[in-house]
């Protein structure tokens, strides 16, 4: 199969190519490459540096399947510059989607947030819940979603919400929870935990992107689906952290209201099994970072990188 992966240089996407092409997939990767580029050179990978917004320049010729993970990640990156954000995630999202109907493209999966369901009191959050998203990051987030269900009639549209997604990656990102909690534990030996009872989902990097991987196989499986199969506080994971990591845990007030339980047992009716925890992660990270492999950077972190390119 023949595959386009925007954003295919980032976090989960640095880990998804190489999975599809060891499954004898054509990848092409379309990446501005804000973040570098950590993917290793192989026959069936084509890697081009180049913009979603500059809709001609996206190649949809001949191709299979988009998986669609390109847009500025997380809230503070959003709200650095909210006209790019709406401009990368969901116009251009709008753009792609309908190019790639014009081209013949059967089947899109697109990477949506868990986020947009933003604050809620219920226990179980379900696809069927309305969104009350609460950020640039999240509203862009809920339009393309509507958007790209308007051509389910022309493609096997998949939407996929993740939960926060923890572990490594050669692009590594250390400004989602379990990751930036970690390190703050390995480098400081003190973890700073803002507020602490919001409750977060959680998914491991392998399963996000075995994820995709499934959905890819099941295009009959279409229309919404949450993926995240942990729902633990930020001091629960903290304190998971410091299990393996010695280190002081100090809790401070925070301004982040957003606490919400995903339920993603309509994923998991399609046949699909989680095989790692948040616990994982954060014992992987601590091998990772024992043996040299790991550090903390300034190129792991999404904001930092996006100031210093000079791009919001």
């Amino acid at each position: 199969m023949k595959i386009l992966v925007t954003g295919g240089c980032g976090y989960k996407g640095s880990v998804l190519v190489p999975k599809l092409l060891d499954q004898g997939h054509a990848v092409t990767v379309l990446d501005t490459m804000w973040f570098g580029n950590y993917l290793t050179v192989h026959e069936n990978l084509i890697v081009i540096k180049g913009d979603v917004r500059a809709f001609d320049g996206v190649p949809l010729d001949n191709i299979d399947a988009v998986i669609h993970l390109a847009s500025v990640a997380n809230d503070p990156c959003g709200d650095l510059d909210p006209k790019l954000t709406w401009e990368i995630s969901a116009l251009a999202t709008m753009k792609l989607a309908d190019n790639a109907t014009r081209a013949g493209v059967k089947h899109f999966i697109y990477a949506s947030s868990g986020s947009v369901y933003g604050v809620k009191e219920e226990d179980q959050i379900t696809e069927d819940l309305p969104l009350t998203p609460i950020s640039e990051y999240n509203k862009t987030k809920m339009v393309s979603e509507r958007v790209l269900l308007s051509y389910a009639d022309d493609m096997a549209v998949q939407i996929i919400r993740p939960a926060t997604v923890c572990g490594y990656s050669p692009r590594m990102r250390l400004d989602v929870s379990v990751n930036m909690l970690t390190m703050q534990a390995l480098t400081n030996g003190r973890i700073t935990v803002f507020g602490g009872q919001q409750t977060r989902p959680n998914i491991h990097m392998d399963d996000i992107t075995d994820v995709y991987l499934h959905m890819l196989e099941h295009p009959e499986y279409t229309g919404i689906y949450n993926a995240g199969f942990e729902n633990i506080s930020i001091l629960d994971i903290a304190n998971m952290v410091v299990d393996h990591v010695p280190a002081e845990i100090v809790v401070t007030e925070s301004n982040d209201p957003r606490s919400y339980r995903i339920n993603s047992d309509k994923l998991l009716a399609t046949g699909f099994k989680p095989k790692k925890k948040a616990e994982d992660a954060i014992k992987e990270l601590v091998a990772l970072f024992d043996d040299g492999t790991l550090r903390d950077d300034a190129r792991f972190y999404n904001l930092k990188c996006m100031q210093k390119a000079g791009v919001a």
